[in-house]
């Protein structure tokens, strides 16, 4: 891999914070259009943008401004290359919030394990793996806190 390699599966990885902290339910679904993707060790979607989505969108409290009023930190992000056109990454998330109800703090902590390909030039998840282990205050956060089951991706 090249260090162009390097910077685009980055580029890629940290584009799922800003689509969910603005509110683009759609644009996360777009980002995992070819992807398995599993939250807690359960199926969400297999390559369903529209699913995807939609999970999102129903699990996610959003405010007047159409956020959901958080900040997704990534954090120690490990590229290991598995062929010249395949990758997994590890990487940590810390979640922050402040809504009129809650004071900004920590809410969610845990880990994703990607898998990443190179398709015609491209980089695109194949494979996503949420999981939190870290669980503070979600009330302000998500709709079913009960599907939350504390475990690791990596």
């Amino acid at each position: 891999m090249t260090g162009e390699d390097y910077i685009a599966i980055q580029n890629l990885l940290f584009s799922y914070p800003y689509l969910l902290d603005s509110g683009d339910f759609d644009g996360v679904g777009e980002l995992f259009r070819d992807a398995t993707v599993y939250s807690g060790g359960a199926l969400m979607a297999e390559k369903d943008p529209l699913a995807v989505a939609a999970a999102f969108r129903d699990w996610v409290i959003t405010y007047a401004d159409g956020t959901p009023r958080t900040r997704h930190f990534l954090a120690n992000v490990i590229i290991r290359p598995e062929g010249p056109g395949r990758a997994v990454v590890s990487s940590y998330v810390m979640v922050f919030q402040q809504t009129d109800a809650l004071a900004l703090q920590p809410v969610i902590g845990g880990d994703y394990r990607d898998v990443v390909e190179k398709v015609d030039g491209e980089w695109r998840f194949v494979e996503r793996r949420m999981a939190n282990d870290l669980v503070g205050n979600l009330t302000c956060h998500g709709r079913d806190l009960g599907t939350i089951k504390p475990s690791r991706a990596n």
